[in-house]
């Protein structure tokens, strides 16, 4: 049975964590709404490695056994991409173990990713979402920002502004 967010443990996840990361990616992965053909095409650009973990910040969820069933990333967003005079922390993705779907995991793992923004003084946190996700981000607070360089800006990116 799928736990509730007071179940989980957040930590920074390790090079060992890895095995486990990617098969929750590719479980999450293959719930979207595509073609099975893309999916298994996309897949391999979704997953991590240990060069990923020296550049990005990745956290994880562990249940009460310590199985791994949720994963978010986050680096510094280009400027390029945030709001105008905007310093972004830009969030990778958010990865559910689909078994852990709808218990508020995703929303823990928003909020650990927010905070992370606010602590490194960014403006606010930024979003490049799948189509299908957008309701969710919403639904977190997040706008939806308008695409003005369509050469350079995402159809689904959202932004969060940073309580100071």
């Amino acid at each position: 049975m799928a736990g509730t967010q007071q179940d989980i443990n957040i930590r920074s996840a390790g090079p060992g964590d890895l095995d486990e990361i990617n098969r929750v990616i590719e479980a999450a992965v293959m719930t979207w709404p595509l073609p099975d053909r893309v999916k298994r095409l996309s897949l391999p650009s979704y997953r991590y490695n240990t060069v990923d973990l020296d550049h990005l910040e990745v956290i994880v969820a562990e249940d009460n056994q310590q199985t791994i069933i949720g994963i978010a990333a986050w680096e510094p967003a280009d400027t390029r991409d945030a709001p105008a005079g905007c310093q972004a922390l830009l969030l990778h993705g958010i990865y559910v173990d689909p078994l852990y779907g709808y218990h508020g995991i995703g929303s823990g793992l928003l909020v650990y990713a927010d905070e992370a923004a606010q602590s490194h003084g960014y403006d606010g946190l930024l979003v490049k979402a799948q189509e299908y996700a957008n309701g969710f981000f919403i639904s977190q607070g997040m706008e939806k920002l308008e695409v003005e360089d369509p050469a350079r800006h995402y159809a689904n990116r959202f932004w969060k502004r940073c309580r100071k």
